[in-house]
């Protein structure tokens, strides 16, 4: 799961990359470098579950879920940027010809796979697939954003104040929900890790 995710980020690292300077687009560009971000996540995941079995040790597994907690909100702020430049200058990007409906279906996917996956391994007990999972939802809802952001500018340019009202909600909202998780997995962590800590003492 952990390499099927880092690989799907990799890919769409390199598409947004290509269509920023192929379309020398700021958005593509601002994504590419967001999901890029992502994937250093992820692979930091996947070079501790290839190192040590999953449960083994949940000490360390809290210690890197805090710092992926960490990371998502400080990309969180940049993202707020990126969705604050997008509404004040009332811009937008579209996809060429019909790469449009191929990436609705793969954010729709991406989305939804993502929420089952959140709350399958919720139960696990495992904070390294928690944090993954969390790091998959960001994923969706950021190709969601920029979905949207496409069909508003393909399809609604005759209503840019529409456009500028849409983007700031959903904007606003996708932000607000990486904030949380963002939050919760840092007291979460840190709650559990001074758990621990008093266990170890005491024993």
């Amino acid at each position: 799961s952990l390499y099927g995710g880092l690989f799907v980020n990799l890919l769409y690292v390199a598409l947004n990359l290509f269509s920023g300077i192929r379309y020398r687009s700021t958005w593509f560009i601002a994504l590419a470098f967001y999901y890029t971000l992502l994937s250093v996540m992820r692979a930091v995941l996947v070079r501790y579950v290839h190192r040590r079995p999953v449960g083994q040790d949940i000490s360390a597994e809290f210690q890197r879920y805090r710092a992926c907690g960490i990371i998502l909100l400080l990309m969180n702020q940049a993202l707020v940027g990126i969705i604050v430049y997008m509404v004040t200058q009332n811009r937008g990007f579209s996809y060429p010809g019909f790469m449009i409906y191929a990436m609705a279906m793969y954010a729709f996917y991406l989305t939804i796979s993502a929420i089952i996956n959140v709350i399958k391994y919720q139960r696990r007990g495992s904070p390294i697939l928690s944090a993954a999972k969390v790091i998959s939802l960001t994923a969706a809802l950021v190709s969601m954003l920029s979905l949207e952001t496409a069909m508003l500018a393909q399809f609604g340019n005759d209503e840019p104040e529409f456009r500028r009202i849409m983007l700031a909600a959903s904007g606003g909202v996708i932000c607000a929900i990486v904030l949380t998780m963002a939050i919760y997995m840092i007291a979460r962590s840190t709650k559990q890790l001074k758990k621990l800590m008093n266990n170890n003492s005491e024993t």
